[in-house]
Order: structure tokens, then C-alpha cells, then sequence
């Protein structure tokens, strides 16, 4: 399940790739419009989806980054709660401990 802070960070990189396919749109279009040959139009078509390829892919890269913090950080709690404490007992290992004078 993902956590509401992951969440919004994939949002905030859908929002991003968004931008980024709307910019390359706009660039191919601007292109094309000062194209003169038809290869010139082929050339910026093929541009703007190698941009839109491009966006989609750091998308999902961020994604997989923040998936990756959320393990890291999910581990990193789970070793923090689960250390061996780390006391020594004062009695002999091999005998018992004191008593409680107060029993």
C-alpha cells in the first residue's frame, strides 16, 4: 500500500510529465509551422515523441525512486525498533540473578 507521501510525490511527477508532453507539443507545432520540406515536419514529429518518450520515462523512473525511499525508510524503522538492547546483566551468566529484597 502506498503511503499518502508517496502518493503525492507521483503526483507531483505526473504533473510534471504532463508539462513536459504539453512543451514538446507545443515545440512541434512551432516545428512544424517552420518547416518547409515534408521531412522537416517528419523530423520535428518525430522529435516531439522522442520528447513525450522521454517524459514518460523519468515518470516512472521517479516512481521507482519513491518506492525505493519508502522500503529504505520502512526498513530503517523496523531495524531502529527491533535492536537487541544491548545491556549487560550485572549476576554471573551462570547463575541466577540477585533477589529482590523487597519480595
Amino acid at each position: 500500500m502506498q503511503t499518502s507521501k508517496e502518493k503525492v510525490k507521483n503526483m507531483a511527477s505526473a504533473a510534471k510529465e504532463q508539462v513536459d508532453i504539453y512543451k514538446a507539443r507545443l515545440e512541434e507545432k512551432a516545428d512544424v509551422a517552420r518547416a518547409r520540406t515534408e521531412v522537416e515536419k517528419a523530423i520535428a514529429h518525430d522529435l516531439a515523441k522522442a520528447k513525450e518518450a522521454k517524459a514518460k520515462m523519468e515518470h516512472h523512473e521517479a516512481k521507482a525512486k519513491h518506492a525505493a525511499e519508502k522500503i529504505s525508510a520502512t526498513e530503517s524503522n523496523y531495524q531502529t525498533r527491533h535492536q537487541p538492547m544491548g545491556a549487560v546483566p550485572t549476576y554471573p551468566l551462570g547463575g541466577n540473578p540477585p533477589m529482590n529484597k523487597h519480595m
